[in-house]
């Protein structure tokens, strides 16, 4: 199936897509400051410059989209029709980056903790699963 909009309304829909303050991890965010957590966003000094960080309690919490970090098993991690050897390389690398920089994380210390988008459709168990990381 072709795509629907031409090349360069694409290319702008593409280049629209944020790495930071994106909704899902707004939302986490949200949950944690409920909770009473206060976190340092985006840490450059660390690998892969994390989402949240708690350096108080030496804990991580990474927020992934589970089309763009392929959730396994969810309905929101379809792969496009079209170009698929690209895609299937785009995520490839996208899952080996994730996996070096959670070694990476865990090497120096820190405690991850990772939020799959679509677990912001059960917002209670994901306040439960994040207070129970965050506490320990």
């Amino acid at each position: 199936m072709a795509d629907h909009v031409d090349r360069k309304k694409r290319s702008l829909i593409m280049a629209a897509v944020r790495s930071e303050n994106t909704r899902p991890e707004m939302a986490v965010r949200k949950i944690v400051h409920g909770l009473g957590y206060r976190c340092r966003l985006h840490v450059r000094t660390l690998p892969g410059r994390p989402d949240l960080v708690f350096p108080a309690h030496r804990r991580i919490v990474l927020v992934h989209g589970c089309f763009w970090h392929r959730h396994k098993r969810c309905r929101y991690a379809s792969s496009p029709k079209t170009r698929r050897k690209f895609w299937e390389t785009k995520f490839a690398a996208n899952v080996e980056r994730d996996r070096r920089i959670v070694r990476q994380l865990k090497r120096m210390g820190w405690a991850v903790f990772t939020v799959w988008q679509c677990e912001l459709k059960k917002p209670g168990r994901l306040t439960e699963r994040l207070n129970d990381f965050l506490s320990n």
